[in-house]
């Protein structure tokens, strides 16, 4: 059986690739260039592929920082720093990342007769994106069932979030599990050498990670900011 893994470099999508590994799925891991900030994630990504032994990993350019809209691909759109808040989508939300991402994973599953794509999106210690909700996904996987030559035939590439339910604690446990190379992925949405500590995404992990027991995977100033 083969897969396709959205693998950002992150801690989710490196335990999304795990846990299809664990399925029974030779992975085809799928990683883009969007324009991001940096490129420390690709890197973690090309780690986590060659960790885990998946042969086939794609990197495309998809530029989505021309028309700008988010912190992540505009540099004059500071990141938040201020911890995530209630009810609020932040600026690092990237207009239709997750949308177009799955749709060129579609094509790729469908080229390449695979009968998942497993995406490490998660809808409860998320930052408020729209697109890593359940309902979010349910809704694509309508449109997988419609729009290829492969499910009018019968065979429909399902969409597979095994982590969309769990909390970051989790997703740490489960990648501990699984044996997921942690100090190999990348979270953190500055380009620094290391990590800032920080960001949504920096103080989410951290927190995790302390919390998991493994304190000495979280940064510094996670320590500090989550250490009672």
């Amino acid at each position: 059986m083969k897969a396709v893994v959205l693998l950002s470099g992150g801690i989710d999508s490196a335990t999304a690739a795990a846990q299809a590994i664990a399925d029974g799925y030779e992975l085809i891991a799928l990683s883009f260039r969007y324009g991001q900030r940096h490129e420390r994630e690709l890197r973690a990504a090309r780690n986590i592929v060659k960790h885990l032994g998946i042969k086939e990993h794609f990197i495309l350019d998809v530029r989505l920082h021309q028309w700008g809209g988010s912190a992540l691909t505009d540099e004059t759109i500071a990141i938040p720093t201020d911890g995530v808040q209630d009810d609020t989508i932040p600026s690092t939300y990237v207009p239709g990342r997750n949308t177009v991402f799955i749709a060129i994973a579609m094509s790729l599953a469908e080229a390449k007769s695979a009968e998942a794509i497993y995406l490490g999106i998660n809808a409860v210690d998320y930052s408020g994106y729209p697109d890593c909700r359940p309902e979010y996904l349910a809704a694509f996987q309508n449109l997988a069932a419609l729009s290829s030559k492969s499910a009018i035939e019968g065979k429909i590439t399902q969409l597979v979030a095994p982590l969309v339910q769990d909390s970051k604690l989790d997703i740490i446990k489960r990648a501990i599990k699984l044996n997921v190379p942690i100090a190999l992925t990348w979270s953190c949405y500055s380009g620094d050498v290391e990590p800032c500590g920080l960001c949504d995404s920096c103080r989410i992990r951290d927190r995790a990670l302390i919390e998991a027991g493994v304190p000495e995977l979280a940064t510094a100033v996670g320590r500090d900011l989550y250490k009672s």
